[in-house]
């Protein structure tokens, strides 16, 4: 996964218990599957290479238990290492859903934002899920990314896309990614 890199992710709507995510790159190849388990009470998100689920290449973790600010470590499955965490934002997020990136340190350094206040309310109050929701990674005022889900009410389907200049591990905003489409599979 490199920087100027575009993906899609894209969530299985008919499974029994749980979710099926499937990453697939620019040209379509698959390149992560995810299967989550139902009924869990901390998110623990784990990204494999492909539907064998022998090769698992991320995770991503809740650090607590049904916690409506939601704290989740990105971590490297191969070496064990923290790459950053995403922090949801709980009073931002009432209207417009938003998460500050953390460092491997624990230092702020970005934040991931609904598109605009305006179409965030829509979303929550109007429309629902037939207005897409789209996000922007930001690194102060520099936007690294964007997500945008697409218009489908049979699939859920998100385009992640980051530019050339994004110095961030692209893993780490693929995360976000699969994390917007796991927490919005759950509420919506």
């Amino acid at each position: 996964m490199d920087s100027g890199s575009k993906y899609m992710i894209r969530r299985k709507i008919f499974t029994l218990f749980g979710a099926a995510f499937h990453i697939y790159d620019a040209s379509g190849q698959l390149i992560g599957y995810s299967r989550q388990k139902a009924f869990r009470l901390r998110e623990d998100i784990r990204v494999y290479r492909d539907e064998l689920r022998q090769d698992e290449i991320l995770l991503i973790k809740a650090r607590n238990i049904l916690d409506g600010w939601g704290i989740y470590d990105v971590i490297d499955s191969a070496s064990g290492v923290l790459l950053g965490t995403w922090k949801r934002q709980l009073w931002k997020s009432m209207l417009r859903d938003q998460y500050s990136l953390q460092d491997a340190a624990g230092t702020p350094i970005g934040v991931l934002a609904e598109d605009n206040m305006t179409l965030a309310l829509l979303r929550r109050f109007i429309f629902g899920a037939l207005l897409p929701q789209g996000y922007r990674v930001m690194l102060g005022d520099r936007a690294v990314a964007e997500i945008q889900q697409r218009f489908n009410p049979f699939v859920m389907k998100v385009d992640v896309a980051t530019n050339a200049a994004c110095n961030l591990d692209s893993r780490l905003i693929l995360a976000a990614g699969i994390l917007l489409v796991a927490l919005e599979g759950r509420q919506g």
